[in-house]
């Protein structure tokens, strides 16, 4: 505020009355101002919270969306160092007993030994797995052992080939490995000449590790998963197997005398969780919700009853989310098979709108339709998928919530500008209001000594023409 010497001529509180004509002035707008940006900050937050409540609930909703959250069954290993297992589609209930006898291996070869320092001529290795080529590695001259392991490394890494050097006392031995398995898939390497000592038989041994004076493979060829299913002889290349047990995935860990029992039955725990997890799920997201529209009602000093509403009361937005959601959860899933509604697994709707789960009817439903759990709420048809679709366009990139979030920063930065032309427009006007004043301080002080002038002449006068 300017600085006057308050009232020299006048006698008159001018600071106060410029203060007061200031305040008068720039009330008016500042309350305008002030309530527009305290609704647009509580809305951004509100926004922000809700669209953050939206979020949490679609990952939620991802994380359940895989076959395994609601799989009707379940595959349990009564051994699972021997042996795991994973239900699949077309999966039965009943028990297996599995004996591995020995597992898939995959091919480990080594060159002879290689003296260190050794530089070779130019030329070429061509790699074979069983009866399939994998590759031709150039060899530039003068290359090293080392420069040859990176090439193939780099060549045939998609193939699941890598290569190695490995180095004892008596030199050094290229090895290569190959992440495939089963019988006949040996790595054997052709070399031109000159790179002779780095051919490798991989259906034969190496030479002796005093000597290597051949390449071979490293401690034995490959060879096929062998194991018993309930006394049926089984090979498999691999040591994943798919498709001997009907759904059913299992995985041979390793070969033991004693076989393991596999058991595949009802996922009740387990589809008793997921369900459990969906609802508390939608509950959190329903109180978020609740927590940003909801309306309190209170008493005034003078013991008036009054409500205050929320950021989002009565927010069309909320509603259209709130009813998306709610359609989805009445309406009928076209992959649940005998389960199409979610009150046939004994959850309702309350009052308020969060879910409820009846324990004793979930149990029953399971017991008769666990199959068709999984349908029911995975899948593109599935609950699941249907309840985060509504909200895609609110919680996507540039959505609606997005698209809002960006008016009200908007709206805020608008107001901080209005600011900003309110303090100057005031600054000028109190700057004028006090010059105006200060200047009538000054004519009335001018008039004050004009005043006492005359009156003194005056009296002079006076006294002369008595004193005659």
């Amino acid at each position: 505020m300017s600085t006057s010497v308050n009232g020299v001529g006048s006698g008159i509180d001018i600071d106060s009355i410029v203060t007061a004509l200031v305040t008068a002035q720039k009330t008016p707008k500042q309350d305008q101002i002030d309530t527009a940006k305290t609704t647009a900050t509580t809305t951004l937050s509100a926004v922000s919270s809700l669209k953050s409540a939206l979020s949490t609930f679609q990952t939620a909703m991802t994380d359940l969306n895989e076959a395994k959250s609601f799989a009707g069954l379940t595959a349990t290993s009564s051994n699972s160092d021997n042996l795991t297992a994973t239900v699949g589609t077309g999966a039965a209930a009943g028990t297996y007993s599995i004996k591995t006898t020995q597992l898939a291996t995959s091919s480990k070869v080594a060159t002879q030994y290689i003296t260190s320092g050794t530089t070779f001529s130019a030329g070429t290795l061509t790699l074979t797995q069983g009866s399939s080529a994998l590759g031709t590695i150039k060899v530039a001259a003068n290359a090293s052992l080392s420069t040859i392991r990176d090439s193939i490394n780099t060549q045939l890494k998609s193939s699941g080939v890598t290569a190695n050097i490995i180095t004892d006392s008596t030199g050094q031995r290229l090895v290569i490995s190959s992440s495939t398995t089963g019988a006949s898939t040996d790595i054997s390497v052709a070399a031109s000449s000159g790179l002779e000592s780095l051919a490798i038989d991989g259906s034969a041994e190496t030479g002796s590790v005093a000597t290597a004076t051949k390449g071979g493979y490293v401690t034995a060829p490959t060879q096929d998963a062998e194991y018993t299913i309930d006394g049926l002889s089984m090979t498999s290349s691999t040591n994943d197997v798919s498709g001997a047990i009907s759904g059913v995935d299992f995985t041979l860990v390793a070969a033991s005398d004693t076989a393991t029992t596999l058991t595949v039955d009802t996922n009740t725990d387990g589809l008793t969780t997921s369900i459990n997890s969906f609802v508390s799920a939608y509950n959190t997201l329903m109180s978020s919700i609740d927590s940003l529209t909801s309306v309190t009602s209170s008493t005034d000093d003078d013991g008036n009853a009054t409500t205050t509403g929320a950021a989002l009361t009565s927010d069309s937005s909320v509603r259209n989310i709130v009813n998306s959601l709610r359609n989805a959860l009445v309406g009928s899933s076209t992959n649940g098979g005998t389960i199409s509604l979610l009150s046939q697994l004994g959850v309702s709707t309350q009052t308020d709108g969060t879910l409820k789960v009846d324990d004793d009817k979930l149990e029953t439903a399971l017991e008769a339709n666990a199959s068709s759990v999984e349908g029911f709420f995975t899948g593109t048809g599935g609950l699941i998928t249907r309840m985060s679709a509504s909200l895609d366009i609110y919680t996507q990139d540039n959505g609606l919530l997005d698209q809002r979030v960006d008016s009200l920063n908007d709206t805020l930065s608008d107001l901080a500008t209005q600011q900003t032309t309110l303090d100057t427009r005031m600054t000028k006007y109190e700057a004028t209001m006090m010059a105006k004043y200060n200047a009538m301080d000054t004519l009335v002080a001018q008039l004050n000594a004009t005043s006492t002038s005359v009156m003194t002449t005056l009296n002079a006068l006076n006294k002369t023409s008595s004193d005659s």
